[in-house]
């Protein structure tokens, strides 16, 4: 006996898909800006590391000038000390490359953005209600895979990230606009108001 896929396309499984996009979505916007502030976190890190070894550096040879000048082993010690805390942050920079780390959650917060905006378009597709339910569900399927992928390759995130995330998100509302706010990005024939 052959069975044929039946699909229940009705507002009661529409409404279920919707329920399922929607806290997907969610998830995809928060791990998207995740990403963005982890990497923002790492390039102030490796900004202040920097400078710090540039200071360091400063010091430890005006250190060693003043001692062969006759600052004598006051300003010997001193730049050892110096020189030992520069020595320390470089190995640091050496083993922990920052900048590395931060290009790698940008990609993925690149990577997740296209994610994004597809479940959205999804979401939009299902509440216009002229795609079937199965070829919907095909696509959410197909972003599911599309999203393993991403997180596969990505950096994990941090607690602090997630922090700056979810105040971007709901007190700054980095993902809200006014319509004002986007009529200014149009002509004026697109424009709302």
């Amino acid at each position: 006996m052959e069975r044929h896929s039946q699909t229940n396309d009705s507002p009661e499984s529409r409404r279920v898909l919707e329920g399922q996009l929607r806290e997907s979505f969610g998830k995809v916007v928060y791990s998207h800006k995740t990403h963005e502030k982890c990497a923002d976190i790492l390039l102030d890190r490796l900004s202040t590391i920097k400078i710090w070894q540039i200071v360091l550096s400063a010091i430890t040879t005006g250190g060693f000038v003043s001692a062969f000048f006759g600052a004598g082993e006051v300003g010997a010690g001193f730049g050892v000390l110096v020189s030992t805390s520069l020595l320390v942050l470089n190995a640091y920079t050496k083993n922990y490359d920052l900048g590395e780390l931060a290009q790698k959650h940008k990609q993925s917060a690149n990577d997740i953005w296209l994610i994004r905006e597809k479940y959205l378009s999804l979401i939009t597709d299902l509440a216009i209600g002229e795609k079937p339910l199965e070829a919907l569900q095909e696509e959410r399927d197909s972003l599911v895979e599309e999203l393993h992928a991403v997180y596969v390759g990505a950096p994990s995130t941090t607690f602090q990230a997630y922090r700056k995330a979810q105040e971007a998100l709901k007190h700054n509302e980095d993902m809200t606009f006014s319509d004002d706010e986007i009529d200014a990005f149009l002509p004026k024939e697109l424009k709302r108001g």
